[in-house]
């Protein structure tokens, strides 16, 4: 899907972790369905965490399930208890896990709250983070269809992997470190404070 349109221009930058055979759970922010083949670029395997519709989706949800990604079904308490499952077998078996945090795609390309799962999981496990940033998606492949969008540049930057050894407790001072992280990788993208990307530093009324 990448390469073969030519109004998607990837460009990819910072270093790649020496072995993805040391599983890590991967965090990226999430502006659009086409994150899903954008990030498949990167040189590694890797099993997707996300919602259980995509899965009905032709092709892209029949490959999902092909390569045995992970669905939750939102609001189930017994798909969720199964999902911690699923992601533990499959770090368990040296495979990173891919998981957006927001929970759902950008509304307007800013970053919203992140929820705690995956960092909470990171430290039980003792498994690195490995942050990812991404912006110019949004426009890509939007919300409201199918249709290609016109975006000229996405730009997707691979952090250092963050050890979870000098984290303690609920997960959201490491939630909260690697939000802050993404927001500035943005920020410093799009020539703007870090407070216009950060759907958190301005109430609905403001924006």
């Amino acid at each position: 899907m990448v390469t073969v349109n030519p109004a998607w221009k990837v460009s990819i930058s910072g270093n790649y972790p020496a072995s993805m055979r040391n599983p890590y759970i991967v965090v990226c922010n999430h502006q659009s369905l086409a994150d899903i083949p954008i990030l498949s670029r990167l040189p590694w395997d890797m099993k997707w965490l996300g919602k259980a519709e995509l899965f009905k989706i032709p092709f892209l949800g029949w490959m999902m399930k092909m390569v045995h990604d992970i669905p939750i079904r939102r609001g189930d308490r017994r798909s969720r208890a199964q999902v911690m499952i699923d992601i533990k077998e499959r770090l368990n078996q040296n495979v990173s896990v891919m998981v957006m945090p927001e929970g759902t795609r950008s509304k307007d390309g800013r970053l919203w709250a992140f929820n705690d799962g995956a960092f909470k999981l990171a430290l039980k496990m003792k498994i690195p983070i490995l942050p990812l940033a991404m912006d110019g998606s949004f426009d890509a492949l939007p919300r409201d269809g199918w249709h290609f969008g016109s975006a000229e540049s996405i730009r997707v930057h691979v952090f250092d992997p963050i050890s979870t050894e000098a984290f303690e407790g609920s997960g959201t001072e490491l939630r909260d470190q690697v939000r802050a992280m993404i927001v500035d990788q943005v920020a410093e993208w799009r020539g703007v404070p870090a407070i216009e990307v950060d759907a958190l530093s301005t109430s609905d009324e403001e924006v």
